[in-house]
């Protein structure tokens, strides 16, 4: 895999891998930690997750274990370059502050970058704490109960 889709720092001592999945990686995700996922992961779901390549998905791994992902969904259109939606990006509690968000998002962008994606766009609630996080490198847009980016991938 290119660097691109694979990446790893020392942080406390334990290396943490941040790494795209396809969908031969399905078995990556039988080791969650407990809050990455609001609800247990379906088999069906994910392998059509994994499968369909609009979709990219880039997990943050310490020791094998999931302890953060990223969701995003190529979107295309026939009048615009494609752009890239971050749908969610989640950390387990006991690693954030540690600068994960940010490289879990710069794998996901620069996988879309790789796709031919010339932009994202990304919402999150007042009332989420985690979503915010991940918007604060960026200028948000207050859009009534949501903070909305839309930013330039060139």
């Amino acid at each position: 895999m290119s660097d691109v889709q694979n990446s790893t720092a020392v942080m406390s001592g334990n290396p943490i891998t941040i790494r795209s999945l396809g969908p031969e990686d399905a078995n990556v995700l039988d080791r969650v930690r407990d809050g990455v996922f609001d609800n247990g992961i379906d088999p069906a779901r994910l392998w059509a997750l994994l499968a369909t390549r609009i979709n990219e998905v880039v997990v943050a791994l310490d020791r094998g274990d999931v302890v953060g992902i990223a969701f995003g969904t190529v979107q295309m259109r026939p009048d615009k370059a494609p752009e890239l939606f971050v749908n969610e990006v989640r950390l387990h509690q006991a690693y954030r502050d540690r600068g994960i968000w940010a490289r879990l998002l710069g794998n996901l962008l620069d996988s879309a970058r790789d796709r031919g994606c010339v932009g994202l766009w990304m919402l999150a609630e007042r009332s989420d704490e985690e979503g915010l996080q991940v918007l604060r490198p960026f200028d948000g847009e207050d859009v009534g109960e949501f903070v909305k980016v839309r930013s330039d991938l060139s």
